[in-house]
């Protein structure tokens, strides 16, 4: 994938061989577009999610410990609205999940595992975006049930849910009532059209989890990577369908507004950043420490990036 992306980067600009002699020297007005006319500030934004805020808040770190000038842009909103910002150029790297990104853009695709998923991304993305390096670290959406539910109705699997249709209420996004691995994916995949669909605006976070925990909603959509789901002993249901595919974290730029010393940063944090790095950096913000993303951010690329 390295000799792939910037492959890519430099096909979009419709450069020649020139290009090659970039300097490593940060923004230096030097893009995978050419010179001038970029800011001399990477921007990047977030999705509106503790996560994606922390390893935006790493993305930002781990350039200006390099010497790259960087801000962050937190909580944009959806995929729709952050890709938007990205093609409009009003942020220059976004942090996203391989499979979501992947099915925001070929509804249809036909990959399943890691490597096929990014091997169809920097086609799918189109002209004005490329994805860099994939991180091993992984955050797929699960849907859980607390153990009581759980164990009450039998589920140990997502195939379990159709014949319980009529008595569950399942919580999440507003978007996952629309989109291919949402309210569709489940009622084709598995035949599970619930009772009712509630949709809490927060990403899978806090307030979804108290859904659960009160029985306002019996089925929730969250991210793996929850500290929340191992907390209250939640029990995530199998989807031997595969209907949520491989979500490793990629970089995903706008080419124009990120030189190709900036990517190369985002790669070497992409090679460090593991799933067990960001169950600790979730628990550390949003636990009992309550620490700021910033900080936890900051912390972990002193630690990690050399």
């Amino acid at each position: 994938m390295n000799t792939m992306n910037r492959r890519q980067l430099f096909t979009l600009a419709g450069l020649g061989t020139g290009v090659l002699a970039l300097s490593g020297c940060g923004l230096s007005g030097e893009t995978a577009f050419g010179s001038g006319g970029v800011s001399d500030t990477v921007t990047v934004g977030s999705a509106d999610f503790t996560e994606s805020q922390i390893i935006a808040e790493i993305y930002a770190a781990a350039l200006k410990k390099r010497g790259i000038n960087a801000e962050t842009v937190p909580a944009i909103g959806a995929r729709e609205a952050y890709i938007g910002a990205l093609q409009e150029g009003t942020v220059g790297v976004v942090p996203d999940y391989s499979g979501n990104l992947l099915l925001y853009f070929d509804a249809e695709t036909k990959a399943t595992t890691p490597e096929e998923i990014m091997q169809a991304l920097p086609d799918a993305v189109g002209d004005k975006l490329s994805v860099l390096e994939a991180a091993p670290a992984q955050n797929s959406d699960s849907l859980v049930v607390t153990r009581e539910t759980a164990q009450r109705l039998g589920l140990t699997s997502i195939a379990d849910l159709a014949a319980h249709s009529d008595e569950l209420v399942l919580g999440a996004p507003p978007e996952f009532a629309e989109r291919a691995y949402g309210l569709p994916g489940l009622k084709s995949k598995y035949g599970f059209v619930p009772k009712d669909f509630s949709p809490v605006n927060d990403g899978g976070g806090p307030l979804t989890v108290q859904a659960l925990l009160d029985d306002d909603v019996q089925v929730a959509d969250l991210f793996s990577t929850d500290p929340a789901i191992v907390k209250n002993k939640f029990v995530v249901l199998e989807d031997p369908k595969n209907n949520f595919l491989a979500q490793q974290v990629v970089p995903v730029v706008n080419a124009k507004a990120v030189s190709v010393a900036a990517a190369d940063v985002l790669n070497e944090i992409s090679a460090l950043l593991t799933t067990e790095d960001l169950i600790a950096l979730n628990d550390r913000v949003s636990g009992e420490e309550k620490a700021n993303p910033a900080t936890a951010a900051s912390d972990w690329v002193n630690e990690k990036l050399k």
